[in-house]
């Protein structure tokens, strides 16, 4: 404990140091860690200090307990008007947290003000809109989220980063892939592409934004059925991957402070060129090389997940897995399909955001491995089911296509009426705008 004489900076540096000392120790202390900055109000400290342990405390209680309400009062007291570098990361949290409790009616005002009040503040004001942006994706409105993100690219160009301008724009022509706007994404791809090459950076920033591009110039002639026109694309990102495994991972710290982003980790980015492999080996025939990547690739995840628990590893995962299921199924492998199809279930059980995105996918898996071993009324109640819950156009058409051809082996029903439904309904899609989904 401090003396009476002694500056309060010292007093507060000495705790802030055991606090940090038991949050990094192996394994963490969180309790002590916990109880040294509560000591900070002890203090009385000035409005400043105590706004930022409340940052602190609100932090450490989000990231490594269970304890979200306490979490969230912290927080809520952090966001003080007058201290722009404690409000805006604490506004951040705070969303992070609300959306956790599924108040998400609560994140999105919370972040709107932020983002309103942030505008002299590049690093900040280009990290909340990312956020935004980033939660009405998980709401499906795709329409806000590119909106926010134009918003995003145009900030960008105006306080001169064009590095953090075209993480904005790619972001955008993501979103855009997956509204199926292949007409808007075309002229966007073609700025990105300008942007990126011409940008002057650091080196690990400037091959990532090139993975970003080339993947989904990768996923964009893929959804157009333009499987030749892949190739190219591939070598070069290939070649990235190589390029950055050779440079040096040093802490980048730019001029700008709108720079201050990174896409994706190298090793995450080597899955994702792993994928996109696969992605085009499955259009294109190759079974033998997508199943050659996909051993590749998993095994680089499973290294990976003993380090590192970030949700985007499980959905590499779980899109790997359902490719190779398909290729196992094609090629008679049907013991492992199932044992694969086990995986994917577990994975989905593991995070509620994955199975609802994947319900669709996993129970026409388990439809086409009912095929496959000819139980024709389990693959109709798959395949039933699985229409339920998509109104994704191409995956909808499949399942339809897919049950036709089981009321056709069935050799009952009605078959005839039953197959030109389906087929009319194939042709016309879900009734549900595919926004929706997405």
């Amino acid at each position: 404990m401090a003396s009476g004489g002694e500056a309060p900076e010292s007093w507060y540096l000495a705790l802030l140091g055991f606090a940090e000392h038991f949050r990094t120790s192996s394994p963490p202390k969180i309790r002590l860690c916990v109880h040294c900055l509560q000591a900070v109000f002890q203090f009385k400290p000035p409005q400043r200090v105590e706004a930022r342990t409340h940052l602190q405390l609100g932090s450490v209680l989000y990231h490594h307990t269970k304890n979200s309400e306490l979490a969230r009062s912290h927080l809520e007291k952090a966001v003080v008007p007058q201290f722009e570098d404690v409000k805006f990361e604490a506004a951040s949290l705070l969303s992070e947290l609300y959306c956790q409790q599924n108040l998400v009616d609560s994140a999105k005002p919370l972040l709107r003000k932020a983002i309103q009040i942030s505008q002299q503040t590049p690093y900040w004001h280009c990290r909340l809109l990312f956020q935004l942006a980033q939660l009405h994706t998980l709401e499906k409105d795709l329409v806000s989220a590119c909106d926010l993100l134009g918003v995003g690219a145009e900030y960008a160009r105006v306080v001169g980063s064009e590095y953090t301008r075209a993480l904005f724009l790619l972001s955008k022509g993501m979103l855009l892939l997956m509204e199926r706007k292949l007409q808007e994404v075309h002229p966007l791809l073609t700025l990105c592409g300008q942007i990126v090459e011409n940008w002057q950076g650091n080196p690990i920033q400037k091959e990532s934004l090139r993975v970003f591009f080339l993947v989904l110039q990768v996923t964009h002639y893929l959804d157009a059925g333009q499987v030749k026109s892949v190739k190219p694309c591939l070598k070069q990102l290939q070649q990235c991957i190589q390029t950055i495994s050779t440079l040096h991972d040093d802490e980048i710290l730019p001029s700008n402070p709108a720079d201050l982003f990174h896409w994706l980790p190298k090793e995450h980015m080597c899955v994702l060129v792993y994928l996109v492999t696969v992605m085009h080996s499955m259009q294109a025939g190759y079974l033998e090389k997508a199943q050659k990547y996909t051993d590749k690739a998993l095994m680089q995840l499973e290294k990976l997940k003993m380090l590192d628990c970030s949700p985007i590893l499980s959905s590499f995962q779980v899109i790997l897995l359902e490719h190779i299921i398909m290729c196992r199924l094609v090629t008679g492998h049907k013991a492992t399909a199932l044992q694969e199809i086990s995986q994917v279930c577990q994975l989905c059980q593991q995070s509620p955001r994955l199975f609802s995105s994947h319900a669709a996918q996993l129970h026409t898996l388990l439809g086409l491995y009912c095929i496959s071993v000819n139980c024709m009324d389990n693959a109709e109640a798959q395949f039933t089911t699985a229409l339920r819950l998509t109104t994704h156009q191409e995956l909808w058409t499949f399942i339809v296509t897919n049950l036709a051809s089981v009321y056709i082996r069935e050799g009952n029903r009605h078959q005839e009426v039953s197959v030109r439904v389906l087929q009319f309904q194939a042709q016309n899609g879900p009734t549900t705008s595919l926004a929706n989904l997405l």
